[in-house]
């Protein structure tokens, strides 16, 4: 739902801004509190704290963890709270940094730099919530948690709406400023939407000082390795940044790269949400509680299962991306200000960012699980190699080649698939096996169903454009008619291999539906 609804907020943003000066800006000024977003709050913070809070709600009892847990909330409200502060005073410098060819369109570097002012509040909101999200995960709830980001998202677009366009005039507010705000108020009810079932789970927040205590100091020590690993990432994200802000279009000039490949990347978060993240966040309590146990043969299943599943769904998810990239982007964004050329270059970087979903998705998923063995380390070392990767394909690509945004969203892609094949294999090696024959031959069989579902869907795509053309309706017809036939041919060739894991994810994909219609007949009776 969250995906779906932060879709829908994307959708918003491409028919009221389109892909030029304003929403390159509003993209950079985003994009700079999400930077230290993925590195403090969803990523080291989250991977750390998760495994120690989980030991000491399992070991310890409920009353330890709760004080475990305000030590924690209090120490990010005071350390995220001065780098908010920090991040605006310095905005200047961190859009210099990150975009420094936005100083040769009139009026662009100053609209990103009010962007990122605006909306850098957002981060300490989110590091809060990201808290309260793995307490409530660790105790066995995850519905109210999974639909925080549903709240964001909703929040932020109906906020930013009411600001930016029916009070924005009367107060000399810009609507893209009121958007800005929308994303702040946003990050608060993702926060607040979470508090009561805390309250009932026991967990209710009360300042707490105590720099000295032994699980607060095992998370900031866990942290550290974590946010260097994390690190890595952020730089790859702001090498191509900049690299993308500097970028000059044939057509639109330096107006459109950032948004096209923000839009391509956000677009990817789909996927990856409903199926990388959303398999890591069930699965890291479980395996934390098995190696907090010394289960490690359950904490191997467990990882194996996971990945299995994952292959299952990111492999087909890839395929259809790359065949279908430009008909999924015409029918959802095309419109407004977003126009067919714009279709057109987002298509192209999405083709490219979907080879990597199945690397984003076992990494969120693995990463994790080395933390559950307190082993921030190895992460941080396979990030740190990632750097040069990433550089040497992203300049390669843009500079030698003349790929565009296209060729950044590729160096993505690799920079994924390499850092999760060397995470499997060091895993792999360390638990002393994670079922990896099975696990390959898996693997395979996937790739062969996709591929037959891969070609059906291109014919599909060819056949109904060739005949009406690149408008939104053609567009919308190649998904009504290609989405449904890929899918029964994946899953007709995914049943004659025999692939163990495809019943099973048939079986939970369904219930949801088949809960509603039960629900649906009882309200008729």
């Amino acid at each position: 739902m969250s995906r779906v609804t932060g879709l829908i907020r994307e959708i918003v943003m491409a028919r009221l801004f389109g892909a030029g000066l304003v929403n390159d800006a509003f993209m950079l000024g985003f994009r700079i509190p999400n930077l230290t977003r993925d590195l403090f709050a969803e990523g080291a913070l989250s991977s750390a704290f998760v495994p120690i809070f989980t030991e000491y709600l399992t070991t310890r009892g409920r009353k330890e963890a709760a004080a475990l847990s305000n030590l924690v909330s209090t120490a990010i409200i005071i350390l995220v709270g001065i780098v908010c502060g920090l991040g605006m005073v310095f905005a200047p410098a961190l859009v210099d940094l990150l975009a420094p060819g936005f100083h040769h369109i009139p009026g662009k570097f100053e609209l990103a730099v009010k962007m990122t002012q605006i909306m850098f509040p957002f981060l300490l909101l989110v590091a809060l919530a990201a808290q309260a999200m793995g307490v409530l995960n660790a105790c066995g709830i995850f519905g109210v948690p999974a639909l925080a980001s549903t709240m964001f998202n909703i929040g932020s677009v109906a906020v930013g709406l009411l600001l930016g366009f029916w009070a924005g005039p009367h107060i000399g507010l810009a609507p893209i400023e009121g958007m800005g705000y929308g994303v702040v108020l946003g990050g608060a009810l993702q926060l607040v939407w979470q508090l009561p079932s805390l309250y009932r789970s026991g967990f209710r927040f009360r300042p707490a000082f105590d720099w000295a205590d032994a699980g607060l100091r095992r998370i900031i020590t866990l942290m550290g390795p974590a946010i260097l690993g994390n690190a890595a990432v952020q730089i790859n994200l702001v090498v191509n940044t900049n690299l993308a802000a500097s970028l000059v279009d044939p057509v639109r000039g330096a107006d459109g790269p950032v948004s096209w490949l923000g839009y391509a990347f956000r677009f990817m978060q789909l996927p990856l949400g409903l199926f990388g993240v959303a398999m890591a966040t069930a699965t890291l309590p479980s395996i934390s509680r098995s190696a907090a146990e010394g289960n490690f043969n359950e904490f191997r299943q467990t990882l194996s299962r996971s990945l299995a599943t994952v292959f299952l769904l990111t492999v087909p998810s890839s395929v259809g991306l790359v065949v279908l990239g430009q008909s999924i982007i015409g029918a959802i964004y095309q419109g407004g200000r977003f126009e067919l050329y714009d279709t057109r270059q987002t298509a192209d970087a999405l083709s490219y960012f979907a080879i990597g979903l199945l690397g984003y998705a076992g990494v969120k998923l693995l990463t994790p699980a080395f933390y559950a063995l307190n082993d921030a380390l190895t992460p941080m070392l396979i990030s740190l190699a990632s750097v040069l990767i990433n550089y040497e394909v992203a300049t390669t690509l843009t500079g030698r080649f003349g790929f565009g945004q296209s060729g950044l969203a590729l160096s993505t892609a690799a920079v994924a698939l390499f850092s999760f094949v060397v995470q499997f294999t060091i895993l792999r090696a360390k638990l002393a096996g994670i079922y990896g024959r099975a696990l390959v031959a898996s693997l395979w069989k996937v790739t062969v169903a996709a591929v037959a579902m891969g070609v059906l869907v291109s014919g599909v795509n060819a056949l109904v454009l060739g005949r009406f053309g690149m408008t939104r309706a053609a567009f919308l017809a190649v998904l009504a008619l290609a989405i449904p036939s890929g899918i029964l041919v994946f899953y007709a060739v995914a049943k004659r291999l025999a692939i163990p894991e495809l019943e099973p994810a048939v079986r939970a994909l369904a219930a949801p539906v088949a809960g509603r219609l039960r629900r649906g007949r009882d309200t008729i009776h």
